[in-house]
């Protein structure tokens, strides 16, 4: 807005002063009046117009901003002094009565100025200030209609700043994580008061130890409550702050307390070796190893494999090291794997921790050598071998025994986890003829192959009976009479066994089998036979069930016999 000269009339001024106009932005000529005044009587604004006074010592000097009032030590006035205020003036061309002096350009920041008290009109008016006219080309244009408020936007909008109660709460426990050469990770807690919309983000600042200068960390606000400050100079102290942010407005910032040295921080080597590789790993062969050793040091250790003293073979084991552990792998297991594993963590040459895998690769072992049959007698038979060559490189854990009828061609065991290299065999039926082998065992099972006897065992008829009955011409009837009792037994669920006793009489008794005094009768389970005097009861594949007492009978025209004996049936756990 600009002031016309009917406006510029109705100013009364202090006498014996002069008043300098500077005129708007877009204004290079602006209108001067010289004014009668010993002193400073007001200072007005007036639409964009800016009044600067001074004494009659000097004359005010154009400048941009807010008002401004020269050789204020020469001062005297009040803001009451004044004959009469200015009144309110709309705006109008600068046609003032002074002469036009140019004016450089200036933005003039929207300062609202309070209205004035309407003032009388002036007593007098000095000839000297009836106003020249301007000399632009065209004419002056009637005042413009007063626009709204928002009319300066030509000027650049200060930026705004949240109120206080607008900002969000501060971050707490700030803490410091981690410090090496180059940089420092910081963690923190989200601030209380974040508001219904929540945060912007977090922005990190720091400045060096002495210094007020704040450099900022990263560029744009971020949620997370862990930040890494990169790109440090090792052995500088910085002060570290976090602020929250929210629409623009950040809160106020957390410190920490104390300056942090940017120094990597030493920490002693340390291999956390998991309880069950302390002792003997073993594996069996074609299996995959995949061992992860955790271990901790700073600044990165270096990790180092061997394998009884040597460098590994980069075809068979593969190594994978990170900051905090080291990762051992072995696609498929051979026997050659096996060995003592060293890993060596080590810090600048002086700090080094090691430890120890003990890696055993197995397979089963091979057949025991040189079965042989050593002696038969009665119902007994004498067996004796050697170790595998082969253990499978493990140690042995037994021997399982097997016989087998040459009549059925079925194996049944007869011992198990047996650790001797000989053994008696018992129990075998008279008239039969049987062979044997034996399997070999350790901690990966039974070997494929057994050892099997060449000769065969025949458990000869007793001769003594035929002899007596020879030379014997008296009456040889008799009750029957067992010469052999039944054995307890002990057997495994699922194996067959065998229960047999010897009796005598004449006539030919009759073979009566019970359990738990109930007759066995015809059953595919059980088979019974007597063969000159050899009685034998097979169950086969016994179960829980057929454990108990049985009874051997004998009964012919003189009499009866009998003989129990007890059967247990094992469930293998």
């Amino acid at each position: 807005m600009t002031l016309t000269p009917e406006e510029m009339l109705n100013l009364q001024l202090a006498a014996a002063g002069r008043l300098f106009l500077v005129a708007p932005p877009d204004q290079t000529e602006f209108p001067s009046v010289w004014l009668r005044s010993r002193s400073i009587a007001s200072l007005r604004l007036l639409g964009t117009w800016e009044l600067g006074f001074c004494t009659s010592s000097g004359l005010g000097t154009e400048h941009r901003g807010k008002p401004r009032i020269l050789s204020m030590a020469d001062q005297e006035a009040a803001p009451g002094e004044a004959g009469a205020q200015p009144a309110p003036a709309e705006a109008a061309p600068g046609e003032a009565g002074a002469q036009p002096a140019p004016a450089e350009a200036a933005p003039a920041e929207p300062v609202p100025a309070p209205p004035a008290p309407a003032t009388e009109p002036a007593a007098e008016a000095e000839p000297a200030v009836e106003a020249s006219p301007e000399p632009e080309p065209s004419p002056p244009a009637p005042a413009p209609v007063p626009e709204p408020a928002p009319a300066p936007p030509a000027a650049p909008a200060p930026k705004k700043k949240k109120s206080k109660e607008g900002c969000p709460g501060a971050p707490f426990n700030l803490t410091l994580d981690d410090v090496n050469d180059d940089s420092v990770t910081l963690t923190w807690d989200a601030p209380e008061n974040v508001g219904p919309a929540g945060l912007d983000g977090y922005t990190v600042e720091y400045c060096k130890d002495g210094s007020t200068n704040w450099v900022r960390a990263n560029n744009k606000p971020f949620l997370s409550t862990r930040y890494v400050i990169h790109n440090l100079t090792s052995g500088d102290k910085i002060h570290i702050r976090v602020m929250a942010v929210k629409d623009d407005a950040e809160s106020e910032p957390a410190v920490l307390d104390l300056p942090v040295l940017v120094r990597e921080i030493l920490e002693h080597p340390k291999i956390r070796l998991p309880r069950h590789l302390r002792e003997l790993y073993m594996r069996t062969v074609g299996e995959t190893v995949n061992l992860v050793i955790p271990f901790r040091g700073k600044p990165k250790p270096q990790v180092t494999w061997t394998k009884d003293g040597q460098a590994l073979d980069p075809k068979r084991v593969f190594i994978r090291n990170s900051d905090k552990d080291s990762i051992f792998f072995i696609r498929q297991t051979q026997r050659a794997d096996s060995g003592k594993y060293e890993i060596s963590v080590k810090i600048l040459d002086e700090l080094e921790d090691k430890a120890t895998i003990h890696l055993q690769v197995i397979e089963r072992p091979g057949p025991p050598e040189n079965l042989k049959l050593l002696d038969v007698w009665g119902f007994n038979v004498a067996l004796e071998w050697s170790a595998p060559k082969d253990t499978g490189n493990a140690d042995l854990t037994g021997y399982t025994v097997q016989k087998a009828d040459m009549k059925t061609k079925q194996w049944f065991t007869v011992l198990e986890h047996y650790n001797r290299t000989n053994c008696t065999v018992s129990d075998l039926i008279i008239g039969n003829s049987y062979t044997f082998r034996v399997f070999s065992e350790n901690p990966c099972g039974l070997s494929e192959k057994a050892a099997v006897t060449k000769d065969v065992a025949h458990i000869k008829k007793s001769v003594t009976a035929y002899k007596s009955e020879k030379f014997n011409s008296r009456d040889f009837s008799e009750p029957p009479k067992f010469t052999q009792p039944l054995s307890d037994r002990t057997t495994t669920r699922g194996y067959s066994t065998q229960l047999v006793c010897c009796v005598r009489g004449f006539p030919k008794p009759k073979v009566i089998w019970m359990k738990n005094q109930m007759v066995i009768q015809e059953n595919p389970k059980y088979l019974a036979i007597m063969n000159q005097g050899v009685c034998s009861l097979e169950i086969r594949k016994p179960g829980p069930f057929d454990g108990g007492i049985y009874t051997c009978k004998a009964v012919n025209p003189l009499g009866e016999a009998s003989v129990n004996c007890k059967l247990d049936v094992k469930v293998p756990e």
